[in-house]
């Protein structure tokens, strides 16, 4: 290597006249940082047997005291007269405890509530505390007898989830996760093969609040609180005039859980570890 140096310094010394070696150096443009990476799409599960829409129901129980607080969003397809008329299908003031606890959630949006609370759901979408993932855009069941709900066909239901996400798009949420939850969380066979080529991760729960319709908020904290489990991910909805207690029920659970030893995170942190 020294003796090639030193050849083409003498060929420089030899031939002053050529202008590539007497040319002003270029600037090195520096090489890309090695810590810069796109960022990474959000964790799901691998298909289930048969290639079906995979189903996570809770978290690691041995990897630390976790915990992730979901919240419905439901807003049926016809229920906009409803809304017009003055009933409360969001709960800001849920949200607003959250954010002052410093709650990480995850908020499971229907495609109809996001045309109606377009601001909210840009809100949500945009802070980094939150996660919005889809739960239909109609609320109608993708089973028969669930809860009373209307169904929708099974040739409809990819269609009525790729509609949420259209939803969600209009409304300005950003980036909304690739999961799942059933209406009522009712869902078969059938419902799991209709959303493969989705590629969602469908999401249940192991904790069931009760807040859906309560008007004691004490009772559904000390279900919440007797139900908890490392790595349970808890149901509760975000809909005042569905679920009144919620907000109440929110500010008692938060400060228990933490001195517990609990750590509140989203579902994709869940779906991750």
């Amino acid at each position: 290597m020294i003796t090639l140096v030193r050849r083409v310094t003498a060929a420089c010394v030899l031939s002053v006249a050529v202008t590539a070696c007497a040319a002003t150096p270029q600037p090195v443009r520096p090489a890309p940082s090695a810590t810069t990476t796109a960022p990474s799409a959000p964790p799901t599960l691998a298909p289930g047997p048969g290639g079906l829409t995979p189903v996570f129901k809770n978290g690691s129980r041995t990897h630390g005291r976790t915990v992730a607080l979901t919240f419905d969003a439901d807003m049926t397809a016809d229920q906009g007269a409803r809304a017009a008329a003055g009933e409360h299908f969001d709960n800001p003031g849920l949200i607003a405890a959250l954010r002052a606890l410093k709650v990480p959630a995850t908020v499971f949006m229907t495609g109809r509530w996001a045309e109606q609370y377009p601001e909210q759901a840009r809100s949500l979408g945009r802070d980094p505390l939150f996660e919005v993932a889809n739960h239909s855009y109609s609320h109608y069941a993708f089973t028969g007898d669930c809860y009373g709900l209307p169904t929708v066909s099974g040739d409809r239901m990819r269609a009525d989830v790729e509609r949420a996400y259209a939803a969600f798009r209009r409304a300005g949420v950003p980036d909304a996760r690739p999961y799942f939850r059933f209406p009522g969380g009712c869902y078969d066979r059938r419902a799991l093969k209709a959303l493969t080529p989705v590629g969602v991760t469908a999401v249940q729960w192991d904790v069931v609040s009760g807040d859906a319709f309560a008007t004691d908020a004490e009772a559904v904290t000390r279900q919440v609180l007797e139900g908890v489990r490392p790595g349970s991910v808890v149901v509760m909805h975000c809909t005042r005039s569905a679920a009144p207690t919620t907000e109440r029920v929110v500010r008692e659970v938060v400060p228990e859980l933490r001195e517990r030893g609990f750590r509140f995170v989203k579902v994709s942190e869940l779906i991750g570890s």
